[in-house]
Formats: structure tokens, C-alpha cells, sequence
């Protein structure tokens, strides 16, 4: 606005502007001294050098000053309505609008002095057309809204990872393709094609996960929320998407780096690099001229380090090579943290340990599973070798046994295999005891983690083995960034919390909060849970002690609670043999059938030793979690079908 009010402030009319006379002057710079507004019929004294940027501040000022005067004026009118606030959608109406102005003054204004020329018709089309156009658009703007556009943008994603997993979707689209679709069509077809399974969907969220991040759509921290609606359409658990994460910072650990800024304008400026350069080396026969190739990094603005990382993706080795070499640098340290957790002379807490070292040894086997996957691709080169004899001493057993369970015997190259293959693994002495300063440096890394399970474990063994380090450490996690399992944990070790005079060690059992979601994960009937599920259920569960020969269910009941044994010793008692008494083991559910039936118990179990205690979960908090994960409802069915099962083989026998 301010631009085309400005001719007529500085000739005091319009004729000016529309002979198109201005376009036409010169002698421009002789004339940036003269006076640069024209008002009431009188020149003012303010050079055009002045008068030009005065004019347009001043409307840019009174622009944003408007604006934002609407957007607070549109605030409040919501409010008396009773209406949602939604800030970014009224921002984005705001802007509609100016857009319209701004196009419809914009070329009503300036074309006008050429189509002053034309004959009145064509001026009355152009005017016509260009406001019917900019209102159409404005009508499609003006529903759209942040969250459409995102639901858009992910389908967009989603459509090209169900391109690639090369499904037959021809008869389920009457002749259309994927790219067709609408956004609510595509996830339609997700849900009712029969080839599309768990597996290859997990996989086509991945791809768009991955992708999501390589563009800088997301971030590690924003993608859970962003990607929320997704994974309700996919059935996709929230768990999933960590476990989708941890794979992908496996796989590509620079994805998961938050130092590493990443856009789409750089992933297409890499990806124009990348053809034009694959272009060049295709003429000159996979040998580009170093001229042209410097040349081609000028136009595209690359780096060393991008061109580093965008040649080793021209040549597939040389990108799997630099992958396995990156993924066994890693690799050392959950080893080490591994056999720390796992030392004979570390009698500390052993459920806590062996959750940890169970979660240590799922990651170490996801490592040597993306190296295994690595070698794969360097076939039969001189490099995996070598790489293989770096991987052998690391942890011997778990190779073996990821060897072993899994189909690398037809993947991997006969000499690969052979360096890999169990006699020739050298045995380390596998759990030899570290320094007490090594040991607590494992440990201290573990305090780093980003699961929050692993960050308390480590912190609270620490505290066992050197108190003044572990409440050191403690005060530092008691952060407000700090995971709410990790604050309770540090507060417990602060020694004002604790009773007396603060100088008891602190065990498992003095922070419920981090001893419920131990002996949840460690139990066969919860092992494998995600951690959301794993701090609703510890959230809704109860700890109970019971004394030597009290009942803890009695026949006959309603099983209103699923019963883990922590602590201490139970039996079940027959109601028809009450002389046959089975003995119950710590880590063990209790009337599982009868809680997911809602059934009555058909046998009493009774405490057999003072401090036996028992972890209680409500059967309508257990069901509302099996109701809001699908991931833990199949795990636990296909667990009890393997039980049933084992039953009844008992039984046959």
C-alpha cells in the first residue's frame, strides 16, 4: 500500500502514476534531492532520498501494528463466544486476507499504466478474472489450517513409502494411483489391504520417520507429538516410535543428532549436487575432472564434509564400509556397560542389574545386526575382515548367539563367516571385574541415557557402590529437564529424604517408583514392554506386604487385581486337594486368566514367609491399558496362548 500511495503523495495525484512516466525519467539520481512529497497543493522540503524510506516504514510500522491489532481483537471475540484460541490458525486467516489485499491492489495497480493502452473490454477481463481468481483462492486458504497441512504432508510421505514396499493396490483404486489419493483415502487403503501387515507397516512409518528427520520436518523431540495422528491411523504405539528411533540412530546416528541442523532446502540442494555430479561422472566414465567437479561444489554450495558423506553414498561399499566402521566405534561402550552390569562381584540389586543388562544386550545385538547388515553389502572386500576381527573381541557370546538365531550364515560371504563363527571367537575372560574407578565410569554413561528406566538404575547403583559420587549426581539430575522417574530417584538419594541420619545405603525398595517398573520389565508376563506402558502400569499398580500364612487370594473371589510376586514366597492351594500345594516364584503373575476373563479364582494362594510382597495392578486400569496400546494386548494374548498351550500338552501327557 504504501508503495503505490506514494506516487500520489509525491505528485499530489494519480496522473503521475498511471501515464507511466516514472518508468520512463532519466535522470533519477540527479533528482534524489528534490522534494519528495507534495501536499495540500504545496511541495514539502524532504528530499525523495528521505521521503522514500519514511513512507515505507512508516506503512510497514503501521502494517504490523494493524495486524497485530486484528489478531488480539479476533482473540478476544473467540473468547466471548466460547470458542477454541487457536493462535497459529487465526494468524493464518490474518495472513489470508493481507494476501488478497495485497495481490488484488498489487496488480489492479501495477499493470495499470500498460492496460490503460488496451481497449476497456480487455481491461474489464483482466480486472475480472484476477479478483475471481484471488477469491477462489481465498475460499480454499481460508478452511485450510496448520494441522490439515501437516496430515497432508505426512500422507504425502506415506504415500511414496507405500510405493516402494510394491504392493498390488491396482484393484482396490478403480484405475487411480497412490498419488491419487486424498489424505484420508490413503490411510483408508493402509487399513484394508491384506498384504499390508504389522511388519511392512511398522517399516513404511519408519521410512517416513527417517525421512521427516533427514529434511528437518522434525526434530527427536518434536516427533512423537508431530507424528501423532499418523500412528493413530497406522495403529502404531507410542513405544513403537521410540523403538522406530533407537533403530534409526543405529542406523544413521547423524538422524538423532541435535547439533546437526538440517531443511528440505538443503536436502534438495544436496540431492541437485548428487545428480549433477552422478551426471558428470556418467560422461567422463565414473572419472569426474577435478575442475568440474570444484566447479559443480561452487554452484551448489557443498562442503568437504557433505561431499565426503554424499561420495560415500555414490559408491554403496564405500557407504556401508564408512557405516560399520562408525557403528563399531560405538559399539565398545554398550559392551563395556554390558559386562559391568553383569560382573559376579557386583552383588547389588541383581533384578535391577539384570534388567539392565537385558536392555544393554537388545542394543549391543541391534548394533551387530546393522554391522552384520553392513557386511552384507561390502561383499566379499578386503575392508569386512578386518572389520570382523574388530567385531569378534567385543562381545563374543552375543555374536555367537545373534549368528546362531538368526539368517546371517546365508547372507554374509563363506570368509566372513569364518571369522565370525564360534570356534574362532576368542573367549575374553567374560565377566573379569574392573576397577572400582571403571565401574563407575560404565555406570556414569548410563546416567546419559535417553531411556529413563536405564538413567535411574545406573544413578541409584552408583549411589550404592559411592554415595558421595551418586548424591553428587543426584543433585545434578533433579533438574526440571530431567525425566520424572530420574527426579524421584535423585530425590530419594538426597540424604535429607531419607530417615535418620542419612546414612544408610539407599536400596531397590526405598524408591517404589523405580522398584514397580523394575520388576514389571524383569517379569515374563510384562518382559518387552515399552516403557509408556511400563510407567502407566507402575503409575496404577500398589505395593502390599503380607505376613507368613495370610491369604492373598482365596477361592471363590472376584479377581479384581493382577498380582506379581516381587518379594518372599507363596503357594497355591487346590480347592479340591488343599494338601497339594504349588510353590509360586518371585517374578511371577498370579490369576493372570482369571483377571483377563474376569473371572472368579478357583484356587487361594497364601504368603509363606513374614515380608512376602505382592505388586498389584486393578483389573480397570490393566484393561484401559490394553484398550489404549494393541502392541501390549497382542503380546500379552500370544503369551497366555503359549501358556494354554503348555497346559494342555501337561495335560495330554
Amino acid at each position: 500500500m504504501g508503495y503505490f500511495l506514494y506516487y500520489y503523495l509525491y505528485a499530489g495525484n494519480w496522473a503521475y502514476y498511471f501515464s507511466g512516466a516514472w518508468a520512463r525519467q532519466n535522470d533519477q539520481l540527479s533528482q534524489l534531492l528534490d522534494p519528495g512529497l507534495y501536499l495540500f497543493g504545496r511541495p514539502v522540503a524532504i528530499p525523495k532520498l528521505v521521503a522514500v524510506p519514511l513512507v515505507l516504514g512508516l506503512f510497514t510500522a503501521l502494517g504490523v501494528w494493524l495486524g497485530r491489532g486484528i489478531e488480539a481483537w479476533w482473540r478476544r471475540r473467540q473468547r466471548r463466544q466460547g470458542l477454541p484460541v487457536a493462535a497459529t490458525l487465526i494468524r493464518h486467516r490474518v495472513f489470508v486476507v493481507a494476501t488478497f489485499l495485497v495481490f488484488n491492489v498489487f496488480f489492479l495497480f501495477a499493470g495499470r499504466p500498460l492496460l490503460l493502452l488496451l481497449p476497456a473490454w480487455v481491461q474489464y477481463l483482466f480486472d475480472v478474472s484476477l479478483v475471481a481468481a484471488s477469491t477462489l483462492w481465498l475460499y480454499h486458504a481460508w478452511r485450510r489450517s496448520p494441522e490439515l497441512y501437516s496430515r497432508e504432508n505426512l500422507a504425502s510421505r506415506f504415500r511414496r513409502q507405500l510405493e516402494r514396499l510394491d504392493l498390488d493396490v491396482a484393484r482396490f483404486l478403480d484405475g487411480r494411483s497412490i498419488a491419487e489419493l486424498s489424505t484420508h483415502e490413503v490411510y483408508v487403503l493402509a487399513k484394508v489391504l491384506p498384504g499390508f501387515t504389522r511388519e511392512k507397516r511398522l517399516e513404511a512409518y519408519k521410512g517416513v520417520v527417517r525421512e521427516a528427520l533427514e529434511e528437518g520436518y522434525v526434530n527427536v523431540a518434536s516427533s512423537l507429538e508431530v507424528l501423532q495422528q499418523m500412528r493413530l491411523e497406522l495403529g502404531v504405539a507410542d513405544d513403537e516410535h521410540q523403538q522406530v528411533l533407537e533403530e534409526l540412530g543405529v542406523e544413521d546416528p547423524s538422524l538423532l543428532d541435535p547439533d546437526r541442523r538440517r531443511s528440505l532446502e538443503d536436502q534438495i540442494r544436496l540431492s541437485g549436487y548428487r545428480k549433477a555430479l552422478e551426471r558428470l561422472m556418467l560422461l567422463q566414465r565414473r572419472q569426474a575432472d577435478p575442475e568440474a567437479m570444484q566447479s559443480l561444489r561452487r554452484e551448489f554450495s557443498v562442503s568437504d564434509a557433505e561431499e565426503t558423506m554424499l561420495l560415500g553414498g555414490l559408491s554403496p561399499t564405500a557407504g556401508a564400509a564408512h557405516r560399520a566402521e562408525a557403528l563399531l566405534d560405538r559399539l565398545p561402550a554398550l559392551c563395556n556397560a554390558y559386562r559391568v552390569v553383569q560382573q559376579p562381584e557386583l552383588p547389588l540389586e541383581p533384578e535391577l542389574r539384570r534388567l539392565l543388562a537385558d536392555t544393554l544386550r537388545g542394543r549391543c545385538e541391534l548394533n551387530m545386526g546393522a554391522i552384520l547388515a553392513a557386511f552384507t553389502a561390502l561383499g566379499a572386500e578386503s575392508a569386512p575382515v578386518e572389520l570382523a576381527a574388530r567385531l569378534r573381541r567385543l562381545e563374543p557370546e552375543i555374536l555367537s548367539d545373534l549368528l546362531a538365531r538368526e539368517s546371517w550364515t546365508t547372507r554374509l560371504e563363506p570368509r566372513l563367516l569364518d571369522q565370525l563363527a564360534p570356534g574362532n571367537v576368542d573367549r575374553p575372560a567374560a565377566r573379569t571385574a574392573g576397577t572400582p574407578a571403571e565401574t563407575l565410569h560404565h555406570l556414569e554413561t548410563l546416567v546419559q541415557d535417553p531411556n529413563p528406566l536405564v538413567q535411574a538404575g545406573a544413578l541409584l547403583l552408583i549411589a550404592r557402590l559411592d554415595p558421595q559420587r551418586g548424591q553428587a549426581l543426584a543433585r545434578d539430575a533433579c533438574g526440571v529437564d530431567a525425566a520424572p522417574l530420574l527426579r524421584a530417584t535423585a530425590e530419594r538419594l538426597q540424604p535429607q529424604a531419607r530417615d535418620g541420619d542419612g546414612t544408610a545405603a539407599v536400596r531397590l525398595a526405598d524408591i517404589p517408583e523405580l522398584e514397580k517398573r523394575v520388576f514389571l520389565a524383569s517379569s515374563d508376563f510384562f518382559h518387552g514392554t515399552h516403557n509408556l506402558t511400563l510407567d502407566a502400569l507402575a503409575e496404577a499398580a500398589e505395593l502390599r506386604r503380607f505376613a507368613a500364612g495370610e491369604l492373598i487370594t482365596e477361592a471363590g473371589d472376584t479377581c479384581r487385581e493382577l498380582l506379581l510376586l516381587i518379594e518372599g514366597e507363596a503357594s497355591v492351594r487346590y480347592g479340591d486337594d488343599q494338601d497339594r500345594r504349588d510353590p509360586l516364584r518371585a517374578g511371577q503373575v498370579l490369576d493372570e486368566l482369571e483377571v483377563l476373563t474376569h473371572s472368579t479364582s478357583e484356587n487361594t494362594i497364601v504368603a509363606d514367609h513374614d515380608g512376602t510382597r505382592m505388586l498389584a495392578v486393578p483389573v480397570h486400569a490393566f484393561d484401559a491399558i490394553l484398550d489404549r496400546d494393541p502392541d501390549f494386548a497382542r503380546r500379552v494374548l500370544e503369551l497366555e496362548s503359549r501358556q494354554l498351550q503348555q497346559f494342555m500338552r501337561s495335560v495330554r501327557s
